[in-house]
């Protein structure tokens, strides 16, 4: 039996990008027309690799610098996630190249929070594996910054709960502008565990 389920929620990439180096104090990205992909992700992203140095978003799983394997390979938001931060900001339109993401995408509601370890899924066959939801952090504040003093600052809080996602590659292949990706979730009820645990055992609330 499939553990995967076809959604009819389908996205349309409307924008591509490659990263900076990592040296980079900003995280801009160059748009570009298509995007190839390999098993350690974006080729000639800095952030490409099957196997990446932990950070402080696992620091309660991961000494910083152990290497673990690289699920962040890419970064993807929404349109009107996008948009929906930019009216925040009073900055129409908001350049994604700002936030450092890799794609843009679409036409699927409430992107940011789609299930962990769902698929988007190209008409031929290049598919995309959902990490979990991506914080906001400084960095594309500074961007922002370089170019409209004084609208950086509040990037953190506009982007709180539309970041998007990051993601790594299940089945390399080619993205180009205008693809479409068929959004498939995971076939499982949500997880009740925290409901259901005793309160002695300081399970930690899920919100």
């Amino acid at each position: 039996m499939p553990a995967l389920t076809p959604t009819d929620f389908t996205a349309t990439v409307t924008w591509l990008g490659l990263m900076a180096p990592r040296e980079t104090l900003a995280p801009v990205a160059g748009p570009v027309q298509d995007m190839a992909l390999g098993f350690e992700g974006q080729l000639g992203s800095p952030y490409a690799g099957r196997t990446r140095p932990a950070c402080s978003r696992v620091s309660a799983q991961h000494p910083k610098g152990t290497e673990i394997a690289n699920v962040r390979q890419l970064t993807i938001v929404s349109a009107e996630e996008m948009a929906e931060i930019g009216a925040a900001l009073a900055l129409a339109p908001f350049d994604p190249a700002w936030a450092g993401v890799n794609l843009v995408i679409e036409g699927i509601p409430d992107f940011t929070h789609v299930p962990p370890s769902s698929r988007l899924q190209a008409e031929n066959g290049t598919t995309l594996v959902v990490d979990m939801e991506n914080r906001p952090c400084h960095q594309p504040g500074m961007a922002i910054k370089a170019v409209h003093p004084g609208k950086g600052k509040g990037f953190s809080a506009a982007a709180r709960d539309r970041r998007g996602v990051t993601a790594w590659v299940e089945r390399p292949g080619t993205l180009t502008l205008g693809d479409r990706l068929r959004l498939h979730v995971p076939d499982q009820r949500p997880w009740r565990g925290a409901e259901l645990a005793e309160p002695s055992r300081g399970v930690i609330s899920m919100q």
